[in-house]
């Protein structure tokens, strides 16, 4: 543990993580644009997500081997050179093929990002001063991914997507040069072997898991690729987890579960982090689907929110030192149980300032709740399984992500369309039969109010069903307890040699 925290090493950290984090959620809203351009399917370009999404599953999981196994100063500037790499071949890409290799070169980068950071931080700061520290790191996870489809709509309206990638392209660069001659070592190594059929079960484990729940979203539940890949991955995760079990010296530790606030810190992140994408995924929709608001004012009603998160951050690590998890946890995810239930009450009139203040709210409760939780939870790990907390943290969301997605989608859809059958049905009963045949334009107009209303019915639904979820969350949120690392379990033999250091 450093007496004084460097702070040189996490600003260079910080930046790499955050440039990685807002590339991420640029793409999304350039997507039907880059659809047109090269004349390819929605199924094709979602690959651009997808794919991202898939590298990360699989790279994640491996990160506490190489977080051990390598010096953090060769594992940024080998990630960030990945990532710079990455983006130069997307912005330049003359074809589709190409695109997608440079998004899957800048994933193989970005997955290690956070996982790096995070551990860097618990290594760095001792446990009394860990909130204020990983709520500054709360800015990185919050407010990149908040601010990109915000961004990302004006760059889309008035730009080429391509410029999407030159934007990001000057900060990678810049500090991927910032770190090959500032970055110095500090997180400690261990002798580590990475066992290739861990490698393999993992990413057919977690691999599959994503892939198939990401496109259930798209295809539905019935379609063979969804539960075709998603029994794989089933297969695969539950071979995975017993052979790392029988392991003496484990790919991913899974024998962390035996620490019971590492534990329920990951029930509730998971169980959250489903609730939370109702917000992320349905209030878009609704805003462009159903209200017809452009996409850059769709992200401009996210900002307030991602800025109070922002904000929060750091003052929610302050007040973690102070109290502890559970008073923040239990205030934060009752204002998100509240929240999410007004959002059942949306209607066709709802005024964009009554949905600016209501996501903007919402926001301010989920600020409370992720990453005091989850600092709470890796505090009563042992320093050596540091790398391994953060990676099980890391893959859980990436997984809990896509079944929220999944989910949420799933219900909404059903709701639409049951709703939207017997909305018509209405309809044409309360037709007068002896009236003349209404026009083709009334027809059509009918029709798109009925789409409107069914759409409608499927978000709100949804909304209600993420407001259970989250009263789970809360329920949980009463078991929590302050806890420190347990000092007898620390490693004998972590430090790095001076020479070694000097040397990478």
């Amino acid at each position: 543990m450093h007496k004084k925290p460097p702070y040189g090493v996490i600003a260079i950290l910080f930046i790499g993580a955050f440039v990685s984090f807002l590339n991420n959620t640029l793409i999304n809203i350039a997507l039907p644009s880059i659809k047109n351009e090269f004349v390819i399917s929605t199924a094709t370009v979602q690959w651009l997500s997808t794919g991202y999404m898939l590298i990360n599953g699989i790279l994640i999981p491996a990160s506490a081997f190489f977080i051990q196994r390598f010096s953090n100063r060769r594992l940024f500037i080998t990630a960030m050179s990945l990532f710079t790499l990455g983006t130069l071949l997307a912005a330049l890409a003359p074809s589709f093929g190409v695109l997608l290799a440079g998004r899957m070169v800048q994933a193989s980068g970005s997955a290690i990002m956070m996982p790096l950071l995070m551990n860097v931080m618990l290594t760095a700061f001792p446990v009394e001063k860990r909130g204020t520290a990983m709520g500054f790191f709360g800015l990185v996870m919050i407010m990149a991914p908040a601010i990109g489809p915000t961004l990302s709509g004006y760059i889309i309206e008035h730009y080429d997507w391509r410029t999407l990638f030159y934007v990001i392209l000057p900060f990678a660069v810049l500090t991927l040069l910032w770190a090959i001659f500032k970055l110095k070592n500090i997180t400690p190594l261990r002798e580590v072997h990475l066992d290739k059929a861990s490698l393999v079960l993992s990413s057919v484990a977690f691999g599959g898991l994503l892939y198939g729940f990401s496109t259930a979203g798209d295809k539905g539940w019935s379609a063979p690729i969804v539960y075709v890949t998603i029994t794989i991955g089933a297969i695969g995760l539950i071979t995975f987890v017993l052979r790392q079990l029988r392991m003496k010296e484990p790919m991913l530790e899974f024998k962390i579960y035996k620490h019971p606030m590492f534990a329920l810190s990951s029930a509730i992140s998971i169980v959250i982090s489903i609730s939370m994408f109702s917000g992320m995924i349905l209030t878009p929709l609704y805003v462009q689907e159903v209200r017809g608001i452009s996409p850059f004012h769709s992200g401009i009603l996210m900002l307030p929110g991602a800025l109070l998160m922002g904000i929060m951050s750091p003052i929610n690590g302050k007040l973690f030192d102070k109290y502890g998890a559970k008073i923040l946890a239990i205030t934060g995810i009752s204002i998100m149980v509240v929240t999410t239930f007004l959002f059942t009450k949306l209607t066709l009139e709802t005024t964009y300032t009554h949905l600016l203040m209501l996501y903007t709210f919402r926001s301010f409760g989920m600020s409370m709740v992720m990453m005091p939780v989850m600092t709470n939870g890796m505090n009563q790990l042992p320093m050596a399984m540091n790398p391994h907390g953060t990676a099980m943290n890391n893959t859980l969301q990436q997984v809990s992500g896509a079944i929220g997605t999944a989910f949420m989608i799933t219900i909404m859809n059903k709701r639409a369309t049951s709703s939207g059958e017997a909305l018509a049905a209405k309809a044409q009963a309360n037709m007068d039969p002896n009236a003349a045949p209404p026009s083709q334009e009334v027809i059509d107009q009918m029709g798109k109010l009925i789409e409107h209303q069914a759409l409608l019915d499927g978000i709100t639904y949804s909304f209600l069903i993420s407001t259970y979820i989250a009263v789970i969350a809360l329920v949980l949120a009463f078991f929590i307890r302050r806890v420190k690392p347990p000092m007898s379990e620390m490693p004998k033999k972590v430090a790095v040699p001076t020479k070694q250091v000097a040397t990478e």
